[in-house]
């Protein structure tokens, strides 16, 4: 590890002064004493040449609640110099990755064909239900009694088919780059350096007139906070390999997501909601992670392999019932089936990688690494706060923020190994998630006295009825 010679982001432990209050001058106060690890870290170090991915999240921002829960306010050292964000936030759904294009050998080709295939199994298995039907009952009889003579070469025919499946799987498996989970990846990063500039494309037509000139203060925030991150962990072949670009959008969504060609979205909702830089510096870390990692390469990998196996069930589907009300009764169990057996579970992985990642980029930069967990003990509050509905994790494409959070603190003592073998600041002031646990005390505390005496004023002001005990 080195010192930065240039202007670098302070991400010491003194987070005070680094609040993003939206003030022209805002962002000065996040120069000097940033530090960078340009040596290998254990189990951060395996690199590998790989292609590149994309990750979004995405919530959206409301109306604030009311002035009577606005007062609390958080810090690693005290309060806020404004509103405590996430009291403002109502949570649309968890946060997610990017929905990126899938990619295929001619991508624009599998676009256009990919729902051509499912009609196609449709009307094949159609069709052979209606042959079947059709058939005399001594015929069938003939079928059936072939059958069972050829059954030991139906099988091996089956057998036949499940080998070659299980050894293109096995030949297309790669490791991922920094944590070396073998994954299954059969598309090449030409194909998605294509699909990501039409998605990049798409994005910049839809918010050409809400981006941020680079003279404003929050587009400047977020180029620092992203090129701090880059330059700390541009020992990763992966993250140096990309040029970093910064997109800031007047939207209050609390939204970014970062594209496989290096193109960073983040949405001013997003500043408004984080409580300091360090939650901030952790998202884009998450963000970041999700492109290193290739998540949507690797995503687009199982999605296509699963369908090409839904194609045969699903031809299996419509030939076996005897309706097509039956049939379509089936075909939407077995989406719901892979949805909840196999994408759901999948997702979730990926989300939790993609934590781990890029809490080991933020300890690098230098970051307070504590702050990663109260960001989404922020969002669990927020949503019970505003009675949001709390759906069983395996229901989700995301963990919950409750275990999203714990996952984190476990994380968090290795990643203060990482800050500390990069010679990074020592954090000062005591551990912003002890700050948060106080606050929920005090806060409870307040609200208990509060319905105290407004009970009592509902209770003197109306008559009181004695009715029977039931």
């Amino acid at each position: 590890c080195t010192r930065d010679r240039g202007q670098r982001l302070d991400l010491s432990g003194n987070t005070g002064t680094w609040f993003l209050t939206g003030s022209p001058n805002s962002d000065r106060n996040f120069l000097s004493k940033g530090l960078r690890c340009l040596l290998n870290v254990p189990d951060t170090a395996v690199h590998k040449n790989a292609h590149h991915s994309s990750g979004r999240f995405c919530f959206q921002a409301s109306h604030p609640l009311g002035k009577t829960i606005t007062s609390l306010q958080i810090s690693s050292i005290g309060q806020l110099p404004h509103p405590f964000p996430a009291w403002n936030i109502q949570i649309i759904r968890p946060l997610h990755t990017s929905r990126s294009f899938q990619a295929a050998p001619a991508p624009l080709f599998w676009i256009i064909v990919k729902p051509a295939q499912k009609l196609f199994a449709i009307l094949l298995g159609r069709s052979i239900r209606n042959w079947w039907k059709a058939l005399p009952p001594n015929k069938r009889e003939l079928f059936k009694e072939y059958a069972r003579q050829n059954k030991w070469k139906i099988l091996l025919g089956i057998s036949s088919f499940g080998v070659l499946f299980i050894v293109f799987y096995f030949t297309h498996l790669e490791e991922t780059p920094i944590t070396g989970r073998p994954r299954l990846l059969v598309f090449g990063k030409e194909h998605f350096r294509e699909l990501s500039q039409m998605e990049y494309k798409m994005w910049m037509e839809e918010f050409k007139s809400k981006m941020l000139p680079e003279t404003d203060p929050r587009y400047q925030v977020v180029e620092r906070v992203v090129g701090h991150l880059s330059e700390s962990n541009k020992d990763i072949p992966q993250v140096s390999a990309l040029e970093w670009v910064i997109h800031v959008v007047e939207e209050p969504g609390v939204n970014a997501f970062v594209l496989p060609n290096g193109q960073v979205f983040v949405f001013t909702g997003l500043l408004n909601a984080v409580s300091d830089i360090h939650q901030l510096s952790f998202i884009l870390g998450h963000e970041i992670a999700h492109a290193v990692l290739e998540h949507a390469a690797e995503k687009a990998s199982l999605v296509h392999l699963l369908d090409f196996l839904s194609l045969i069930f699903l031809t299996m589907i419509w030939a076996i019932c005897p309706r097509d009300s039956l049939a379509v009764v089936g075909q939407w169990l077995q989406s719901k089936l892979q949805e909840f057996v196999f994408d759901r579970p999948y997702n979730r992985t990926l989300e939790a990688e993609a934590d781990k990642v890029g809490l080991q980029f933020a300890a690098k930069a230098c970051v307070d690494v504590r702050a990663s967990s109260v960001f989404w003990q922020q969002m669990e509050l927020a949503e019970t706060i505003q009675g949001q509905p709390k759906l069983p994790e395996w229901l989700s494409t995301h963990p919950s923020h409750e275990n999203r959070a714990e996952h984190l603190d476990r994380l968090i003592p290795e990643a203060l190994k990482i800050r500390e073998s990069c010679n990074c600041p020592s954090l000062s002031g005591p551990d912003p998630r002890l700050i948060f646990k106080l606050n929920m005390q005090h806060l409870l505390e307040s609200s208990k006295n509060q319905e105290a005496p407004n009970s009592a004023k509902r209770d003197r002001s109306k008559p009181k009825l004695d009715f029977p005990h039931t």
